[in-house]
């Protein structure tokens, strides 16, 4: 989330979004931990 956040404020926001995406569909499960949830919010931004 750090480098996605970085990218974003260095106006890379597509590149922040895919890597994180491939990062967040890792996962199967968990998706109502606060991590994941800060995570999707996150991607919600950068889309």
């Amino acid at each position: 989330m750090s480098l996605a956040k970085l990218w974003q404020r260095q106006g890379r926001q597509k590149e922040g979004h895919e890597m994180l995406a491939s990062v967040y569909n890792w996962f199967t499960e968990g998706f109502d931990t606060k991590d994941l949830q800060d995570a999707k919010a996150l991607l919600d931004k950068l889309s």
